[in-house]
């Protein structure tokens, strides 16, 4: 049976079934629900004609197109589909929940599908869901530090020790300063990160703290979707006061192994608010392999503009916690106790 559904039904009821995005490629390279797979009904140059017959002769001659467009495909479709969804039971959206997704529904339904699931509204409700998600009430637990702090080890100590933890920099494949994209994949669009973003997000358990960390809205290419930003901007961040020797030494250990031509790069990136010095300085620190030296300078900029916005908050919503050194562990324990109050 055919059977339309919200995206909610989808989430509470049926997120077990394979999931069919019949959009073109480039629509779904854009963005797409995590894991659904692209079965395109029509590829992009085909919904590019299609869309112009549409708009300077007419809907009647662009379903006509789309026709000659699909008939030699519907062996393909049916065979695509069968390897997604060996059990028949499948759930298909197109953009809008309109013909594209009803067509190839019925395909299915009328070769052998036995529950064919269609989402009411498709990918934009989906992506007015996704977007509204981040409105709901959270108590988050924001962890902020200077650069090098090693903060997003301590999310995965945390994590270890059953807390809740959302890692925006792995979501978003950068590690958020000039040196971030070094040895990371490439970024997801900022659609799709929001998506990736979402889907973490429905797996919380609300009435439970959920431990993040303090970003600033751009990673790199991609933002912090605002109404999540604006509740990690208005929360209390407890400042990792580490000094900045242990910190150099940690950034060493992460950017050391890789090629000196991406880390002269980096530098470059941030020479004007350097200073022509500072950038001199590092160059050749750098060129001799002193890549302590190079921390330490480059911590000079990261410091003060982490301090900068650190300070923009009210002071009431600042925690310090003095560390020593960049434990992960040790460090998670001692941030566990000052905000449970455990010891």
């Amino acid at each position: 049976m055919n059977k339309n559904i919200t995206i909610t039904e989808y989430y509470d009821s049926y997120q077990h079934l394979p999931v069919i995005d019949v959009r073109s490629p480039g629509e779904y390279d854009k963005g797409h629900i995590p894991n659904a797979i692209n079965i395109p009904l029509f590829l992009n140059e085909e919904r590019a004609h299609i869309g112009t017959v549409y708009k300077q002769i007419g809907q009647k001659e662009a379903i006509e197109l789309g026709y000659v467009y699909v008939n030699p495909k519907l062996q393909y479709y049916i065979d695509e589909s069968l390897a997604i969804a060996p059990n028949k039971q499948v759930v298909i959206h197109c953009w809008r929940g309109g013909m594209r997704s009803a067509a190839f529904a019925d395909h299915l339904r009328n070769n052998g599908f036995n529950n064919v699931l269609v989402i009411k509204g498709g990918y934009k409700s989906y992506r007015n869901y996704v977007l509204s998600s981040f409105d709901i009430d959270v108590d988050l637990k924001v962890i902020g530090g200077y650069t090098g702090s090693g903060k997003t080890k301590i999310l995965k100590e945390l994590e270890k020790r059953g807390e809740q933890v959302i890692d925006l920099e792995k979501i978003a494949n950068h590690k958020g300063s000039a040196f971030g994209s070094i040895g990371e994949a490439v970024q997801p669009t900022i659609e799709q990160f929001e998506n990736n973003l979402s889907e973490k997000w429905h797996q919380l358990n609300f009435s439970k703290p959920v431990f993040i960390e303090d970003e600033s809205h751009n990673i790199g290419q991609i933002q912090i979707p605002m109404n999540l930003f604006n509740k990690i901007r208005s929360s209390i961040v407890y400042f990792l006061d580490i000094p900045k020797e242990p910190r150099a030494k940690l950034l060493v250990g992460d950017y050391a192994i890789c090629e000196n031509t991406l880390l002269e790069q980096a530098i470059n990136k941030i020479s004007r608010r350097l200073g022509g010095l500072n950038t001199k300085l590092a160059l050749e620190s750098l060129h001799s392999e002193n890549y302590f030296d190079v921390a330490m300078i480059t911590l000079k900029y990261y410091d003060k503009s982490y301090m900068n916005g650190l300070l923009s908050r009210a002071k009431e919503k600042i925690i310090t916690i003095p560390l020593s050194g960049v434990n992960a562990s040790t460090n998670a324990e001692y941030i566990l106790n000052k905000i449970y109050n455990t010891k």
